[in-house]
């Protein structure tokens, strides 16, 4: 059976999935203060976009304890995935080529990047 279609996350989820993936399952509270803008935001639009992303399916709520504490319900590979695959579909006519070219000339890759994607060139034309 094929996996359901994942939501595409708002950019206020994505800030929220991140807090969630970097630091594992937290209150409203903490996901609160490690957003890069919580201070600006109340608690409970960070509560609201919560209980959104958990009937997306997108987080978990844990209501055991009195404080209720979120965890992503996603791996963050899947959503980069889907962001990436969407994005070269829309913006550069499905190719993966077009998307590296722009992304590397919008911002140069560090010695270290290149050294990685070196190795995974070569991965892939091994496996080919």
């Amino acid at each position: 059976m094929a996996k359901p279609r994942l939501p595409q996350p708002t950019a206020g989820e994505l800030e929220i999935l991140r807090v969630l993936w970097r630091r594992g399952p937290a209150t409203v509270h903490e996901v609160r203060d490690e957003l890069p803008r919580g201070d600006q935001l109340a608690y409970t639009t960070v509560l609201k976009l919560l209980q959104i992303m958990v009937e997306k399916q997108l987080a978990a709520r844990d209501e055991t304890e009195r404080t209720h504490v979120y965890r992503a319900a996603v791996p963050e590979a899947r959503v980069k995935r889907r962001l990436v695959s969407d994005l070269v579909d829309r913006a550069f006519d499905g190719s993966a080529m077009e998307l590296v070219m722009q992304a590397l000339s919008a911002k140069p890759a560090t010695p270290q990047e290149l050294k990685q994607l070196k190795a995974l060139l070569a991965q892939m034309e091994g496996d080919r």
